[in-house]
């Protein structure tokens, strides 16, 4: 890699730095001119705060609406599932929330951190410190969706890290959504839900330290645009220094995120709404750990087989504007356009292998550069109607896609071997040659249709399907090739049937059948036009309200997976296409209040996901990442009176069982448990003081396996102290 090119990486960490000075001085000056309503006091404007995010019935409590803030721990309305405002109880499918009330509780930093919250859910890996990956009912997927619409599909992973300074809940459904949101992995969807504008002003702002290093700040400030009349606005934003427990003389880890949002109401039956988010990270290249002998060795969780140039820079913006229209109280119309684009670049060291009797580990140096845009249509009527004496809710839309388009390009060199048990950090870079070239475009179109059916009587019937039709054009290149293959004509069909029994109110009872379709983006060795990969989920389960406030949900499940891209065990950096893979479980989730004050959320699983039939890999051998058992749990007390009153108090502990690290079942990582704690003060409804503690026995652990010379421990014994102020 050429001088210029590291002089390029120093530039952009500089701007970003100069840029996160920018934007929070700018943000934190909003909130402190931001003005207070007319003649309100404090405990007024906060009322009217909170209301002006939720739905009012008549003069009652405010009531909860699908995007829109959970009241506690418990959500009981999304979107995420059917595109429609439903409640989750009329869902044919497990869709799990974890609301903004948990994220600032437990003070979560990572999306993986809040989604350990959800049963059947597993950190998947980082990608070597550049992005975020989960393993969901056993099947890892590498993309999320931001308010409904997912993530460039072209790239195989989001070019940053998800920052939460915007969010509004994480939600999951899991099992395939193919018939609503067309490409997607057939073990779940993740869907990050943004917070809204509000025409009442609001504001607040998070300053943190913690363990090694850290350093955050994080705020949100909200309210009416005088002059326009119906027009309000949000700006979240945050700012973030990350030594971490494996720092290895780099700089720091950062990331920096900008997040105007708009509303707009021109008229009672028209609703207009921006999103846009930018993101900006200046990343240690951080592979993990090394496996040997069958094992992750855990004396040293801070050994690096890295150099200290070693680097990865990322950039994504995202951009998404919806307008909705009432024909009248039974019709609405919608259309959603989303732009994406972005890129990074990465120069780094990089394990190979194992050699001298498993004493030294091979390296090579890498580099590699990538861009990525996309534009997305979405078209649709939402309409309510009796017919034949049943009522329903139908939904029906046009989705085009033209210009998913992916470069990517990495250049390597052989990299000096270093000891296992002791390495150094190596000599400065060395010279790269061309190793591999991947372009990508899919233009894709999708006709959908989608009918929830009151049948009365307690059942409810749920059918959809989707028609995806268009081209992929997929190449990939290395020195030995350098034919350029036909454009691949694209087509697949997702039906969906759901039905929903209640046989008591607090009972619900439901069975589902869903279907997948995904275009490959993983890049095959010396391939063209891979074929799509495929999933259905067999699926019963059941909601039960164990009170008003609390709900337990349990799911039994079958998923099946054909076409899997996999890591090619030969040709290191490439994938192979694999044969058929099956996940089958059951899981339940808790969340809820169980007595005034006291809260909690957490889920458990029983997962078996096996290799079924391949060519590569062994028949019978586990998924990667995926344990048997896993769980987890959270709880805080608020006390409400005598001299605690305004102090809370919160535990949890996480258990992951035993995972296997690759396709190859080569080695394995143990499981763990881990216990958390916190406590805060309320100081009124302004301010809060936080302490959070993670791994209060300072278990050494492997949290995220992703292949043998890619596993990333846990962090040791954590504390994060918050200061936070609202207006």
């Amino acid at each position: 890699m050429s001088s210029d090119r590291i002089d390029t990486i120093d530039h952009k960490a500089n701007a970003q730095d100069d840029w996160t000075v920018r934007a929070v001085g700018l943000a934190t000056t909003l909130l402190i001119l931001l003005p207070a309503p007319v003649g309100a006091q404090a405990g007024p404007a906060t009322d009217e705060i909170a209301l002006s995010e939720l739905s009012v019935t008549g003069t009652g409590p405010a009531v909860e609406r699908a995007g829109g803030p959970v009241i506690g721990y418990r959500a009981t309305r999304s979107a995420t599932a059917t595109r429609t405002d439903t409640a989750l109880r009329d869902t044919p499918q497990a869709v799990q929330v974890v609301p903004r009330d948990v994220l600032v509780d437990q003070q979560d930093i990572r999306l993986s951190d809040a989604l350990q919250n959800v049963s059947s859910v597993q950190p998947g890996g980082t990608i070597q410190g550049r992005s975020d990956t989960f393993i969901i009912r056993g099947f890892r997927t590498q993309t999320y969706a931001i308010d409904g619409v997912l993530l460039n599909q072209a790239g195989n992973f989001s070019a940053v890290t998800r920052d939460l300074a915007d969010v509004e809940r994480i939600e999951v459904l899991k099992g395939p959504a193919s018939v609503l949101y067309g490409r997607g992995d057939p073990g779940g969807l993740i869907n990050i839900v943004t917070r809204q504008p509000t025409r009442a002003p609001s504001g607040d702002i998070n300053l943190q330290a913690g363990s090694f290093g850290f350093r955050r700040v994080q705020g949100s400030v909200s309210g009416a645009i005088e002059g326009v009349e119906g027009l309000a606005a949000r700006l979240s934003f945050a700012g973030q220094s990350d030594p971490t427990f494996r720092n290895f003389g780099g700089r720091d880890n950062s990331r920096t995120f900008v997040a105007p949002a708009f509303a707009w109401t021109p008229a009672p039956d028209t609703r207009v709404t921006f999103l846009g988010e930018f993101t900006r990270v200046d990343n240690q290249y951080d592979e993990g750990l090394v496996a040997r002998n069958g094992r992750v060795p855990l004396d040293n969780v801070a050994r690096y087989y890295g150099a200290p140039f070693s680097r990865y820079n990322g950039d994504a913006s995202f951009g998404l504007l919806k307008v909705e229209h009432d024909l009248n109280a039974n019709i609405t119309l919608r259309e959603v356009l989303n732009a994406q684009w972005g890129g990074f670049n990465a120069l780094a060291s990089r394990a190979t292998g194992l050699t001298d009797g498993n004493t030294t580990v091979t390296r090579r140096e890498t580099g590699v550069y990538s861009t990525y845009a996309s534009v997305d249509s979405q078209t649709e009527i939402v309409a309510k109607f009796d017919l034949l004496g049943f009522r329903h809710t139908v939904l029906a839309g046009v989705e085009y896609t033209n210009g998913y388009r992916r470069a990517y390009t990495t250049q390597s060199a052989t990299y000096p071997s270093v000891n296992f048990l002791a390495p150094l950090p190596g000599p400065t870079i060395v010279g790269l040659q061309f190793q591999s070239d991947l372009k990508q475009k899919n233009a894709l179109a999708g006709l959908y249709a989608q009918d929830q059916i009151d049948l009365g009587l307690g059942l409810q019937l749920l059918v959809g399907v989707r028609y995806d039709t268009g081209t992929q054009y997929y190449f990939s290149r290395v020195p030995t090739s350098r034919t350029i293959p036909p454009d691949q004509e694209l087509s697949g069909t997702s039906p969906r049937v759901g039905l929903i029994y209640r046989p008591a109110e607090p009972l619900t009872l439901y069975a589902s059948y869903a279907t997948s379709f995904k275009p490959q983006t993983d890049n095959v060795y010396n391939a063209g036009n891979p074929r799509p990969e495929t999933g259905e989920l067999y699926e019963i389960g059941s909601r039960l309200d164990l009170n008003p406030d609390l709900t337990l949900s349990t799911a039994a499940f079958r998923i099946i997976r054909n076409n899997v891209a996999a890591a090619d065990p030969v040709n290191t950096g490439f994938s192979v296409i694999t044969g058929q893979q099956r996940s089958e479980g059951v899981e339940a989730d808790l969340a809820g209040q169980v007595l005034p004050g006291w809260k909690v959320i957490g889920g458990i699983s029983v997962l078996d996901a096996r290799i079924t039939r391949d060519t590569t890999f062994a028949v019978g051998n586990r998924l990667v990442g995926a344990p048997a058992f896993s769980g987890s749990i959270w709880s805080t007390y608020q006390f409400q009176e005598g001299v605690l009153l305004g102090w809370t108090v919160g535990a949890g502990i996480t258990y992951v069982g035993r995972r296997a690290g690759d396709l190859n079942s080569s080695y394995a990582v143990g499981g763990y448990a881990r216990l958390d704690a916190a406590v805060f003060y309320d100081f009124g409804e302004h301010a809060r003081f936080s302490i959070n503690a993670r791994n209060l026995t300072d278990r050494r652990y492997i949290e995220q396996p992703f292949n043998p010379f890619n596993n990333l421990p846990g962090a040791p014994l954590s504390v994060l102290a918050t200061i936070t102020a609202r207006l």
